[in-house]
Parts: structure tokens; sequence; C-alpha cells
């Protein structure tokens, strides 16, 4: 019966894999059609494998009718049974061949039968195939006996006595191991540990990393005596006939994750290799673009309107751009990169990255376009909306600003390139930053007396320069005063608010040397006395004169 299944289902199979000829076609068309690929129909027929305690002998193939594992299965009972009685030899297994089968029998009883499609699968003739199938079970019968003969069983019986010492010697060992590097820890490190707490101000604590590295250790000394037991039970239970079958699967269980493992990691070999050789060309790239914008930095190579602190920007960028291609020719070839987990972790970091790096895109593109633009350098004296001071940090993200309060002020890049910046510096370093410096004076007093005085005050600055000179404007006529600016070139931009307070003072001193009140901030009218200071009451206590003064400090009455 099982003979006349599979027959029909190798007629089946053809018949269903030879297309049926349309209307108008020839059997020379039909003729012409190409044969099934065997070996795809041989990666989707079903097999399962007949094994004897744990020992494979072959494979058989299954239809839907007939699974493969049943079949299997039937043959393994049929062959067991065999087996069992002693009394009959594997002389008695031999082959009877049919039109369609080949039939492997004990006497008259059939044990498996060989079919037309089996050997087809197999790439061999079926006589072959059955000759082949035949020896491996005189074999399988053979060693069945042999496994259970009493001198195999006490043999391994001692095998399996002597696996347990080596196991107690080994658990005994680890656990030696264990408290050995316990006691050398408390020893050996104890004060190093204490030392280290000690730096770190008692934030770590010498005690934690004692634990840490005592509950690493006893970790692993568990796994260890794990791994021992249960390669200890895979031994034992493959030394005896009946529990070999448990003790192979036992073995698979843990032996199969790490063969695919290596296979693996023996796959992804050549990718790695490559991975390894393009770091290396990617390493020795970005060190000689190093090299070259370090040289255009410091000035010793020099481009044609390209600014040397353009330099370290650029660099970022062409790095970034080598890293991102390098990154780009890298991926086909990291492990796994072609599984869905890593597609699906790379889409879910790409869309986190798009939803939250708006801003941050937005301040580097500001932070490089202000760099291009020259906007200021780093110790530049800058105004940035209300903020005033010097540049301390230029970075891609923010900008970093330290006032005359020596407090520091973080500016985001995209603030500053939406904003109007003032730099008190970049002019400042060739022509001179002007200071300026208002005062209200009476209509009574000439205003040509009110600019000299002014200019005067202006060479008593320390600070000012001298070329281009200092000069005063005329700004308003208001109702009760004249207002007049003087403009003063000073030296350092740095010290533009010390020297505008020095200039300050100086033109109190000379207007109130030559008598004339300064008017603001407002006027209501003339008072009887001026007010002005006297010349010798300038140095009033607790004010000090400079050395050799004769003027008075005494206190004014």
């Amino acid at each position: 019966m099982l003979a006349v299944l599979w027959a029909s289902f190798a007629a089946a199979s053809l018949l269903f894999s030879t297309p049926c000829p349309a209307g108008g076609a020839t059997p020379a068309a039909v003729q012409t059609q190409s044969p099934p690929d065997l070996r795809l129909l041989e990666e989707d027929t079903p097999t399962a494998l007949v094994s004897l305690d744990g020992h494979a002998i072959f494979r058989v193939r299954g239809v839907s009718a007939f699974p493969a594992d049943e079949r299997a299965r039937a043959i393994e009972e049929r062959l067991r049974a065999f087996a069992r009685h002693k009394a009959r030899s594997v002389d008695e297994l031999r082959l009877v061949s049919q039109a369609n089968a080949t039939l492997i029998l004990a006497g008259t009883e059939r044990i498996a039968t060989v079919l037309d499609a089996d050997a087809s699968l197999e790439h061999i003739d079926r006589n072959t195939l059955a000759e082949v199938n035949l020896a491996r079970m005189k074999e399988a019968v053979e060693r069945y006996r042999a496994d259970r003969a009493p001198a195999y069983l006490l043999r391994h019986a001692v095998y399996a006595v002597i696996g347990t010492l080596l196991l107690a010697g080994f658990v005994f060992g680890v656990r030696r191991l264990d408290r050995w590097f316990e006691h050398r820890v408390e020893a050996r490190y104890g004060r190093v540990l204490a030392e280290f707490e000690g730096r770190s101000k008692s934030l770590v604590r010498a005690q934690w990393i004692a634990s840490v590295l005592r509950w690493s250790v006893s970790a692993l000394a568990m796994l260890l005596v794990v791994a021992g037991i249960l390669a200890w039970l895979g031994f034992v239970l493959e030394l005896f006939p009946w529990t070999r079958p448990t003790g192979v699967r036992m073995v698979a269980l843990f032996t199969a994750p790490l063969a695919a493992f290596g296979r693996d990691v023996v796959a992804a070999l050549p990718g790695l290799a490559f991975l390894v050789v393009l770091y290396a060309i990617t390493r020795a790239l970005l060190r000689f673009l190093r090299m070259a914008f370090s040289a255009v930095q410091s000035g010793s190579v020099r481009f044609e309107e390209f600014d040397p602190d353009w330099a370290e920007p650029t660099y970022k960028i062409v790095r970034l751009l080598v890293v991102v291609l390098a990154l780009v020719v890298a991926y086909p070839y990291v492990p796994g990169s072609g599984s869905e987990a890593f597609k699906g972790i790379s889409l879910l970091l790409g869309v986190m990255f798009s939803l939250g790096s708006s801003s941050i895109i937005s301040n580097m593109i500001a932070g490089y376009t202000m760099t291009y633009r020259r906007a200021f350098r780093r110790g530049d004296l800058v105004r940035v909306g209300e903020a005033i001071g010097f540049v301390t940090n230029m970075r891609l993200q923010v900008t970093h600003l330290r006032n005359m309060r020596n407090e520091e002020i973080i500016v985001p890049n995209s603030e500053i390139l939406g904003s109007t910046v003032i730099n008190y510096t970049s002019l400042g370093r060739s022509e001179g930053l002007m200071i300026t410096t208002t005062v209200g004076i009476g209509y009574e007093t000439p205003w040509r007396q009110v600019e000299s005085m002014l200019l005067l005050a202006a060479e008593r600055t320390t600070g000012v320069r001298r070329e281009p000179k200092s000069f005063v404007l005329v700004t308003q006529l208001g109702d009760f005063c004249v207002s007049y600016d003087l403009y003063a070139p000073i030296e350092d931009p740095g010290t533009r608010m010390t020297t505008l307070a020095a200039l300050n003072r100086n033109v109190l001193d000379v207007f109130n040397e030559y008598g004339v009140q300064i008017m603001t901030p407002a006027y209501e009218g003339d008072p009887a006395v001026p007010k002005v200071v006297p010349r010798d009451q300038w140095y009033a206590a607790p004010a000090v004169a400079p050395a050799g003064s004769s003027r008075s400090t005494a206190p004014a009455e």
C-alpha cells in the first residue's frame, strides 16, 4: 500500500509540474518546457531523521497523506523491534526490488521502503540508495545490541563515576577560587579602594566596589558550576543507550546556539575584515585632513580668500562628511544589518532624531553661518540684544560671553543669527573704537570753550589714542542747555568701560577746574553760587591726592 501511495505521489508531481498545452500549442512546444528544478523540490519537501538510540541513520521524505515524521517513527519502531530480538541475525535484512520501490525486509517483515522520489531527491539511483540505507541499518542494529552488553555497560558505568568525580573536583576548585579572589580583593586592593573613596569625597564607597567585584566573580563561578553540571549530565546520559536520546537532545540544546553563533561569526569574518580596512583608511584620511587644516589655521599654508579662522569649522564639516560616507559604505557589512530588528531600530532612531533635532540643526547651521560671515571671533567684545561681553567660546550650538561682572552668558546661535550683533573689536583693532560721552552746558558758556575742555579731558585720559584725534559734536540745542557729544578713540576695545569711566572723571575735573557747571540732567534756574567743585577741594577726604600734589585735602566746609 505504501509503495502504491508513493508511486501516486511521484506521478502526481510529474503531472502537475508539466504544463498543459494551450489551445494553439504544438506538441513540440510542450516538449521544450524545462524540467522542474529538483533542488527547489528538495528544499520544499519536508524530511525527518530516522535514528536508533540517538544515532542518526538516514533521512526520509513525506507527503501530506503520510508525513515524514510519522514515516520515520514507523521505521524506527520496526527497526527497534527487530534489534531487540538478539537471536535474529542482521543478515536477515535484505533488499527486494519492485517496479516503483525497493523494500528493506527482515525475513518477510517490511522494515522500510525506498521510493523513486527518495532517490531523485538524493540525485542517486534508487537501488544504490537502498543499499546504503541497508548498510546503515545493519550497523545501527549491531551498535544497538553492543551497547547493551554487560561489559559495555560496566565500562560506561566506570566512565560515569569518573565523570562524577571530575565534576566534584571542578566544583570544589571553582568554589576555592571564588573564596581566594574574595580574600585577595580585601587584602591587596582594600587600601587602593579606600584611597579611591577618599579622592571621590565618599561619593563612591569602597565597600560598594568590593561588593560588586565579589558579586561578579561569584556570579561567574555559579555560571561555571552550572555549565559543568550540564556538561556532566549530558556526558552521563549519552553513556547508556536508554538515556542517550535525552543526552543528545540536551547537548544539542546548548551546543546548537553556540554552533549557530560560530557559523554566523565565520560568515561575518569577510565583512568584519572589510570594516577593519575601512576604519584604517578613514582614520588615516581624517589624520591627513587634521594636519592640512591645522597648517591652514596656523598660517603655514595660505589660500587666497580663505580666512584661517575658517579652518577649524571647515575641518569639522569635512570630517562629518567623511564619517557619514564611511558609515554608508560600512552599513551593508555590519553583522545583522539585514535583520528586521536592526532595520526597525534604525527607523526608530531616525524618527526620534528628525523629531527632536530641529532646534539642534538650526543652531548648528547658525553657528557655521556666523563663522563664515566673520561676525566675531573668540576674544571680541560684542553686543547681542541686551547682552554685552567678551566671546569666550564658540560652539556649534551656543556662544559663550563673559560680561564686565564676570558673568557667563550663553546665547543660542539661532538667536544670534536673528539678532543685530555689534562688534566693538573688529574695527577697533585698526582704527580704534570710539567711546562717547554727552554733557549738557548752558547757553551762556561759549561752545568753543566747551569743545576745548572736552578735548582736554580726552587728552588727560589714559588709553585714549592720539591718532585719529578726538572730536566733539553739538548734537542738540535743547530748551535749557546745549548737548555736546565727545568722541574719543581708544587703544584697546577690551577696556571700553574702564576707559569711558576714566574719561567721565576727567570731564568732571576739567569742567570744575574752569568753573563751568554741567546743566544735565535738568535745569530749573540759575543758582546763586555756581554748582562747581573748587580746585582745592578735588581731593577732599577720604580721597588721597597723587604724590607731589599741592592741592588741599581738607574736607569742604
